[in-house]
């Protein structure tokens, strides 16, 4: 959770960055800076006799437009990209990109953090910003990815990849161990300057599956290749999608996950998709 001292300097500066995670299995991904951090992939328990009116839901318009118009002229350059009503009486959930604050109606007061239903034990901040997070798998242009297919290839799974990251290498050797998986990787080049161009070279090459594979797992690095490449379309597909480290795994169900998951994980994660 953000103290409220980050919270008022990114308000101020107008940028605010997801950082809420839902809980479960640790999974590790890299940052642009290089940096290893912690993530989760498991949405929050919930307990399904109280999965009835306690989401959150939109808000009335008149509400809404009026939550909306007030927050951007409290805090000038943010745009509110939507405004739902809550279960606390009196208090409004205002999402700006993919991230969630609360307040009240004339915007007086402002909360970062997660709201918990505390008769049902949820957390309902997660649950929206899993939901928030979900993409149709078939919305994504697969056809801007290196494709891999082992055994049937029946289930699917599509990752951002730097080609510098080591964290998605250890991902390609887990997978080394899974049947029966497509895998659609868009590359990412964000880590190192010469993450474009080996990029290139991989997209480029006459069988850029082949290519990729050799140098994730064997440290072959490509041939020097000249192409038409989608990567511009992949980093702007991939701001779009708020991804922010690599991998970032995208599923079948439309659920995603941000790290490398151990063997077991990802089996399961895969079992799930059905």
């Amino acid at each position: 959770m953000k103290s409220p001292l980050i919270l008022a300097a990114l308000l101020l500066c107008g940028s605010l960055s997801a950082l809420a995670q839902p809980s479960g299995d640790q999974v590790l991904s890299t940052r642009p800076s290089g940096q290893a951090v912690p993530a989760e992939s498991t949405p929050p328990a919930r307990d399904g006799a109280a999965d009835r009116v306690l989401s959150t839901a939109p808000a009335q318009s008149d509400s809404a437009q009026a939550v909306t118009r007030t927050f951007e002229q409290r805090f000038p350059g943010i745009h509110v990209d939507a405004v739902r009503v809550t279960p606390m009486t009196g208090i409004f959930e205002v999402q700006v990109g993919m991230d969630l604050l609360y307040t009240d109606a004339r915007v007086d007061y402002v909360l970062q953090g997660s709201m918990i239903d505390a008769h049902a034990r949820r957390d309902l901040t997660a649950e929206r910003l899993e939901a928030l997070q979900q993409v149709a798998f078939g919305s994504l242009p697969l056809d801007h990815a290196i494709k891999q297919v082992k055994g049937t290839g029946a289930r699917k799974v599509a990752v951002f990849e730097d080609p510098n990251c080591g964290y998605c290498k250890q991902l390609h050797r887990t997978l080394e161990d899974v049947d029966d998986v497509t895998v659609y990787t868009f590359l990412f080049p964000i880590l190192t300057p010469d993450s474009a161009t080996r990029s290139r070279d991989i997209w480029c090459a006459a069988d850029p599956a082949k290519a990729w594979k050799a140098w994730m797992l064997d440290g072959q690095d490509p041939a020097k290749a000249e192409c038409d490449t989608p990567i511009q379309a992949n980093l702007a597909l991939g701001r779009k999608l708020n991804v922010q480290g690599t991998p970032a795994l995208f599923f079948a169900d439309g659920t995603r996950v941000n790290g490398a998951l151990p063997l077991d994980a990802l089996k399961k994660k895969l079992d799930a998709q059905g």
